[in-house]
């Protein structure tokens, strides 16, 4: 097999001693979806209530 990264492909993965790896929880949080849309559900909630008033 010949490719770009046969060279790097196997080597660990590097561990930095100045700063420690991140835990997987404090990781996964930082990717949590829809996080800038707080407050997202109230406001459909507070529209879909005004939209059946008016039918």
């Amino acid at each position: 097999m010949n490719t770009p990264y046969d060279d790097i492909i196997f080597l660990e993965h590097p561990n930095s001693k100045k700063h420690p790896r991140m835990a997987r929880a404090d990781r996964a949080a930082q990717f949590a979806p829809f996080a800038a849309l707080k407050g997202y559900e109230e406001v459909i909630d507070e529209n879909r209530e005004k939209n059946e008033e008016n039918y």
